[in-house]
């Protein structure tokens, strides 16, 4: 299906206004793209493993909506433009106010990253997307198919890969592990191959949920070998006890230095004694303050890993 997409150029002051507009004026999703800064806070609540640094604001900011051909795209767009004539009377910089109109389909949104994922090896592990076929050379690998769709990552990345070398070295058969922003599941799903016996995955987004749940069905993974618990484990007293108390034989965590600072001393109390606590997403200017949060928590610093620009940290509850 082709959608009417109509991209408004306008000033990050002026933003929140606008969207707030278009949404009272009946457009059901925007698109914002700015250069705003993230902030501290912000930072501290993405469960992520990587957040690359962005170019400097410019106070430009563009606005993207949607509209379905068969709608009344004149009067639509006649309301927009009231709405930026009324935000511009308050005194607001709206800036240019120009809308560019083109034209996309649903294909475009939901299948175009699929040219850039490829299978790939960590070692001897290959991990593939799950609609390329198996190579024959391939058939004795340790395979992992992956659809992260498009949210989650495809385990490409350092960080990922970092974990996966980790939790291979020192995972015991049986193990049971925690995933803390388990997202496409990829670091579970590599856990249970190489023969954990349970992993538990939580995640802020719900799209987290399905991914999963999909990821492990294309693995061949039952499903009381896995779970997922959506809410943030380091201020919810309700996802800590769903997790379990000194539960787990490993606990990784493939997300940003913010996010492992303020994790590290809560998420020690579901680490069994004598547990393993693998963390990623680390870039390598970050590595001292997390080795130090780690040590501060009362682990045992094991080794630290690097890859590229990124490191892990390994560390023992003793």
């Amino acid at each position: 299906m082709k959608w009417n997409k109509y991209t408004l150029t306008t000033t990050t002051e002026a933003e929140d206004l606008i969207s707030s507009m278009m949404m009272d004026a009946g457009i059901e999703g925007i698109e914002i793209e700015d250069k705003i800064p993230l902030s501290e806070k912000d930072k501290s609540q993405m469960f992520v493993d990587i957040l690359p640094e962005g170019p400097a604001d410019d106070g430009v900011a563009k606005i993207s909506f949607y509209l379905e051909p068969d709608q009344d795209n004149v009067e639509m767009l006649a309301a927009v433009q009231r709405g930026l004539d009324e935000i511009r009377s308050w005194g607001v910089d709206v800036g240019a106010a120009t809308i560019e109109a083109s034209q996309t389909e649903d294909k475009d949104w939901i299948n175009n990253w699929k040219q850039y994922f490829h299978q790939f090896y960590v070692d001897d592990i290959l991990i593939k997307p799950s609609w390329e076929e198996l190579k024959d050379e391939d058939k004795d690998k340790l395979l992992i198919q992956i659809n992260p769709g498009t949210a989650f990552g495809t385990g490409m990345h350092e960080t990922t890969q970092l974990c996966i070398r980790q939790i291979r070295k020192y995972l015991k058969d049986g193990d049971r592990i925690l995933d803390v922003g388990t997202g496409s599941g990829i670091l579970s799903i590599a856990a249970l191959k190489l023969g954990a016996g349970y992993a538990l995955g939580t995640d802020l987004d719900p799209c987290a949920v399905t991914a999963v749940k999909e990821n492990m069905e294309v693995n061949g993974l039952k499903e009381d070998q896995y779970d997922v618990i959506l809410g943030n484990i380091i201020d919810d007293p309700k996802v800590q006890s769903e997790a379990g108390e000194e539960a787990y034989d490993i606990v990784t965590a493939n997300i940003l230095a913010e996010v492992l600072l303020p994790l590290t001393p809560v998420v020690i109390h579901q680490l069994k004694k004598g547990g393993i606590y693998i963390t990623s997403g680390i870039i390598d200017d970050k590595e001292t303050v997390v080795v130090e949060a780690v040590k501060a928590a009362g682990l045992e610093v094991l080794e630290v890993t690097h890859q590229g620009e990124w490191v892990s940290v390994t560390a023992r509850k003793n």
